[in-house]
């Protein structure tokens, strides 16, 4: 059993605070779906690199920060359950993400906040910025064997500032060769950087849930946690932390300013809060003196004079009643009222072609509990439930953006799968106790099919001969359509200029398909191969008897949705022999 180097903090004690989303995001920032080849891979066992002795980020930190503690008479958000504003939007768009891309792993953020509290206190003291990175690089202490495992250099110095050795780095505190594998991109920025807490936390939840994981299982989670750490105190601690964000809440904290704290020596263990202790047991031979004091309570006969002073101060403590007046202002702070609502601008329904982008872009509109629009309000658009062949923005399934001074948030750049189909658009707004979310429901049509011939779209034929190997090209969307059937038939236009089929009299003198046993049917429509995987339609042979009239012919290549080519057909008499 590895010690955590620091005393844990009752975890049954639950601070009753709500969790509010991180404010710290840019103006329409993608939250990226894993940008990792191993998202998904073989699961990482407790014999992993990952797992092994390797200390925590809290050695560089004094005791007060790195194991805040609450006083039991309040719940002032800078205790153990307040989390970093940066901090806990990043646990929230990992799961995001990972849901989207291992969606069967159901990975809690609460449960990357609770690693993140027991590795780095939520990078508190090393100058958490709003984009994730920090002031001062988060180092663990050097894995040379000295009182931890023994991890020789993997990463040459990129990212723990040792070529000799290890150190585990980042907020999540990542071996380095296990960034090197499971590395991911949380903020896309096109960055892979394990000291980024966006970064790390969402390289965190793709090693938690590699191996097919489903963390709503005790037993999965539980090798899960130790593969991350192969100690089982370190277990119960993240699992009590993960319980405590759960069920009593978090609070969200400022971004902490960065400390400047002496890293003390290498030595695996830190003090235990036991030393302070010793001092109170020392001054007990005290408590035989002080009695002694309390025999001057004889002199309290002399308060009564005081209690006629006190007389006049009554008259005072009346003006200090109007100073209350000061604790109904607080009632105003209830953050500038909190968001209450979020609601759809125009209709839940959206709808494109297959292939093309959505010409409006959806839109919600975030109120505050006083009627008033939701400035600023982080609103989180995913995709979902899609069938259209991945209906997306740009390469991801999500978006997050920002409301404008109206409450207003819209979601650009949606662009319909490559098929006919539905999906479901969800927006999602986080308020300080809960979260809001509204539904489209999206709809793929069916891109136009369009065919052609390459080339001109008159066929020659003589008249005693055949036409073969005609090629048609079926297009939807500019890519191939596959398996579409047709029907190709001679037709000949009305008195009101339509394409009709031509008339038995007239079929009788033009060209002809063969049917029927042997071929000894002659047939004016017939029923081609549907189109191959490329989209190309062959005609069947079309035949002319030496009956058939010199003339222009037409041919009509006709799809169930009544798409339709119709071909030229010229048929010439065949030339007089020479003598």
């Amino acid at each position: 059993m590895k010690p955590l180097h620091r005393h844990l903090v009752n975890t049954s004690r639950k601070v009753l605070c709500t969790a509010a989303l991180a404010a710290s995001l840019t103006t329409a920032a993608v939250a990226t779906t894993p940008s990792t080849a191993d998202a998904g891979e073989s699961e990482p066992s407790p014999d992993s690199p990952q797992a092994t002795d390797r200390g925590d980020a809290r050695l560089d930190l004094p005791a007060p920060v790195a194991d805040p503690q609450v006083p039991p008479t309040t719940t002032a958000p800078g205790g153990a359950s307040g989390i970093p504003g940066t901090a806990l939007d990043a646990y929230k768009r990992a799961e995001l993400s990972v849901a989207a891309a291992l969606p069967g792993c159901k990975l809690p953020w609460q449960l990357l906040a609770g690693i993140g509290r027991v590795e780095s206190v939520h990078a508190s003291g090393y100058g958490l910025k709003p984009d994730g990175s920090t002031d001062k690089p988060i180092r663990g202490p050097r894995l040379d064997g000295n009182g931890y495992a023994e991890v020789r250099d993997t990463d040459q110095g990129e990212w723990d500032a040792d070529t000799s050795y290890d150190r585990a780095v980042g907020p999540m505190q990542f071996i380095p060769s296990t960034w090197k594998k499971w590395g991911a991109d949380g903020n896309g920025d096109t960055k892979r950087d394990p000291n980024n807490i966006y970064d790390a936390a969402l390289g965190a939840g793709l090693y938690l849930c590699a191996g097919d994981r489903d963390l709503s299982d005790p037993a999965a989670l539980d090798r899960a946690i130790l593969s991350y750490n192969n100690s089982r105190e370190y277990v119960n601690t993240v699992l009590g932390y993960m319980k405590q964000y759960k069920d009593g809440g978090v609070s969200e904290i400022p971004n902490p300013p960065v400390g400047n704290y002496p890293t003390p020596p290498v030595t695996g263990t830190l003090p235990t809060p036991t030393p302070p202790r010793l001092p109170v047991t020392r001054p007990m031979p005290n408590p035989t003196p002080a009695p002694s004091k309390p025999a001057t309570p004889t002199t309290p006969a002399k308060p009564t004079t005081p209690p006629a002073e006190p007389s006049k101060p009554t008259t005072p403590t009346t003006p200090t009643k109007p100073t209350t007046p000061t604790t109904p202002t607080t009632p105003t702070t209830p953050p500038a009222a909190t968001l209450a609502k979020v609601e759809l601008v125009g209709a839940s329904g959206i709808t494109a072609e297959a292939g093309s982008a959505f010409t409006a872009a959806p839109k919600v509109k975030a109120l505050l509990s006083d009627g008033k629009p939701a400035k600023n309000q982080v609103v989180v658009f995913v995709v979902g439930d899609d069938t259209t062949g991945a209906t997306r923005f740009g390469t991801s399934d999500s978006l997050v953006v920002r409301t404008d001074d109206q409450g207003i948030a819209a979601a650009p750049g949606l662009k319909a799968g490559a098929k006919a189909g539905t999906f479901t658009l969800r927006a999602t707004a986080y308020g300080s106790v809960n979260e809001y979310t509204v539904t489209f429901k999206g709809t793929v049509t069916a891109a136009p099919v369009v065919l052609a011939r390459k080339g001109t779209e008159q066929l020659d034929v003589v008249v005693g001969k055949s036409l073969t190997g005609v090629e048609l090209f079926a297009t939807a969307a500019g890519q191939p359509v596959a398996g579409l059937k047709t029907t190709a038939g001679l037709v000949e236009k009305d008195e009101a200029g339509k394409w009709q089929p031509v008339k038995p009299e007239a079929a009788a003198k033009g060209p002809y398909f063969k049917g029927g046993k042997d071929g000894a049917e002659k047939l004016t429509v017939i029923e081609p191969a549907a189109t191959g995987a490329d989209g190309k339609l062959v005609l069947p042979e079309l035949f002319t008897a030496p009956e058939t009239l010199p003339g222009t012919y037409h041919l009509r290549i006709l799809t169930a949705e009544g798409v339709a080519l119709v071909l030229e057909v010229k048929v010439t008499a065949a030339p007089a022999p020479q003598a």
